[in-house]
């Protein structure tokens, strides 16, 4: 499968970014990567350092001319991350799946849920995915930032 692929079946539209946006984005990250070390409950650190990463993966498909449909957003943004990465990423993405289902449970379903180490490993998987991130848009597309 491709982006190409997924916007012809209807999963993905066409979506111009600028540098702006972007800029905006990763000031979100780098908010959310600073908030998911607070002193609130693992369950509100692992949801914020997850918004952290599902940000990095917006900026990967906006970057990459397209946004998701509303059906399956989420989703569908995490599992871009191997189309626009490269499949070495395919572990990733079904990680930041299972920490996407996981999130809506302690959210919508069952406090305390997640645990301390599970909240610390995802903030640094987040860390590491921003810098990945950058180095890709300073290859790939330098004019978004700065």
């Amino acid at each position: 499968m491709s982006l190409e692929n997924w916007a012809k079946n209807g999963w993905l539209r066409p979506h111009q970014t600028n540098r702006q946006q972007v800029t905006d984005l990763l000031a979100i990250v780098v908010r959310d990567l600073a908030d998911a070390q607070s002193s609130v409950s693992a369950d509100w650190q692992f949801g914020i350092a997850y918004n952290a990463a599902l940000k990095l993966c917006t900026i990967l498909l906006y970057a990459s001319g397209y946004r998701p449909e509303k059906n399956l957003a989420h989703y569908r943004t995490l599992q871009a991350l191997p189309l626009i990465l490269g499949n070495s990423r395919n572990d990733d993405a079904d990680y930041l799946d299972a920490c996407r289902a996981k999130r809506n449970t302690a959210e919508y379903d069952v406090a305390g849920c997640v645990t301390q180490s599970e909240a610390d490993e995802l903030r640094t998987f987040a860390t590491s995915l921003r810098d990945d991130v950058l180095e890709w848009l300073k290859s790939s597309h330098p004019d978004l930032v700065g």
